[in-house]
């Protein structure tokens, strides 16, 4: 099974794709990954389509024990038509924060009163543009976007509801990037700030329906106690605020964030255990603060497409620093996979081609940018790696084609849907025409 497949591990606590496995060489969705990068080249983005079903599954079996559950994909992980079109088939719906992504999940035929819009600076245009293609919930983030907001639902004769973001107070142990619900965040009002919101709402803002809360602790997390904790708050704050007001406020938002393993290093809990410590913490809050159990959101992003996707490196040069490291360059980096050069994230990654040797060598590989911390993996064990390998680097399906750059101008990578030994074209590779599409020169310049 590989590195860490265990038979009861959840699929966030797995490396590597549920197909993986090795004959030779390495297999992923019965496809031979060496076959796929000789015949769509490298770098590519490989995506399993069982291990991003059995996720999603994974996730509705957790929560099945709490009727009121609304499950919402985080698009920003990994946003095309094709993984929409999976959610939309899994039974998701989706949490957005562009109106490129609600218009993509949106064309991959999802319902939009299942779509939330959030973000802390929504433009005028895409408030409008979500107005028009009737996203079910705007998480408010601020004072500027419900004026907005307001006056846009106004002019068209809409009623927007939505859920008021705030910051909890929480701070995870992840990294500062990464953190969103600590008191001094960009995201959300403060807490002392929700009395003014929802009087302003009522008062002021007609065309504004409050629905409940919102909340979004963080990424990558690994402490389930971190959730009981926000969950006591919502709740206890959905419960003063409808007292207060008289509202009946009956959704809370309580965001995702559930980590993966990257590495063995990682140990995170079980989409499983996440589930009943959810679950749990509703109901005892609830009842602590005498209403009833609302209905909960939950938009997990990274823990359903990470552990889907892998990537896929032609090794090209390679170099030995005197009394230093070995570099082993692959024919890509930072621009397709910018996390270890923001957050110094850490990945695992294996040789695809027929591994001969059983003896292994401590390398560093780097990424072909002008950039000297474009490295992606930092003192990896490999079996003899030489020129014109394949390396199959786990665990990149989420943020890595999402925040992929054309730094150097060099073009993005194809992604490739695999299932049952067949492969699609999910994302086609960038040409060099793709590259100077949007590209002008001044008819002055031409003279």
């Amino acid at each position: 099974m590989g590195i860490n497949q265990g038979e009861h591990a959840g699929v966030n606590q797995c490396i590597k794709p549920v197909t993986t496995k090795r004959d030779g060489e390495l297999y992923i969705g019965g496809c031979n990954l060496k076959y796929l990068a000789e015949r769509f080249k490298t770098p590519l983005y490989v995506i399993d389509e069982s291990t991003l079903r059995e996720v999603c599954r994974e996730y509705k079996n957790a929560f099945s024990g709490y009727k009121n559950i609304k499950m919402t994909y985080a698009s920003k992980a990994l946003c095309n038509t094709a993984i929409s079109k999976i959610l939309v088939d899994e039974g998701f719906g989706f949490d957005t924060v562009s109106e490129g992504e609600f218009y993509t999940v949106y064309k991959s035929g999802a319902d939009m009163s299942n779509v939330t819009f959030n973000g802390n600076n929504k433009s005028v245009n895409e408030i409008v543009s979500a107005l028009e293609f009737g996203v079910g919930r705007f998480s408010v983030d601020n004072f500027y976007e419900l004026d907005i907001l307001n006056k846009e639902a106004v002019k068209k004769n809409k009623i927007a509801d939505v859920l008021i973001r705030f910051t909890p107070g929480i701070e995870c142990h992840t990294h500062d990037y990464i953190k969103t619900g600590q008191t001094d965040s960009k995201f959300g009002f403060d807490k002392i700030q929700l009395d003014e919101v929802v009087e302003l709402i009522l008062n002021q803002y007609k065309n504004i329906n409050i629905k409940g809360l919102h909340a979004h602790i963080g990424s990558q997390i690994f402490e389930l106690q971190s959730y009981a904790d926000e969950i006591d708050i919502l709740i206890k704050t959905l419960s003063e605020l409808n007292n207060k007001y008289n509202l009946v406020m009956d959704e809370l938002n309580i965001g995702g964030g559930l980590g993966v393993k990257y590495t063995e290093k990682d140990h995170p809990p079980s989409i499983a255990d996440f589930g009943k410590v959810v679950i749990e913490s509703v109901k005892v809050s609830s009842q602590k603060y005498g209403i009833n159990p609302p209905i909960i959101y939950i938009e997990p992003g990274r823990s359903i497409i990470s552990t889907a996707g892998v990537t896929l490196y032609t090794i090209g040069s390679m170099k030995q620093v005197p009394n230093g490291r070995k570099y082993i360059t692959v024919d890509g980096g930072m621009a397709d996979n910018p996390r270890p050069s923001m957050y110094h994230a850490e990945y695992y990654a294996e040789i695809a081609d027929d591994i001969n040797s059983k003896e292994t060598e401590c390398v560093t590989i780097a990424g072909r940018y002008c950039e000297s911390g474009d490295i992606l993996i930092e003192n990896l064990e490999l079996p003899s790696p030489k020129s014109g390998d394949i390396l199959c680097v786990y665990n990149t399906g989420a943020y890595n084609y999402s925040m992929a750059s054309n730094y150097n101008r060099v073009q993005k990578p194809a992604m490739l849907l695999v299932n049952n030994s067949q492969s699609d074209i999910i994302v086609n590779r960038e040409t060099l025409d793709d590259l100077i599409r949007a590209d002008l020169i001044p008819d002055r310049l031409r003279r």
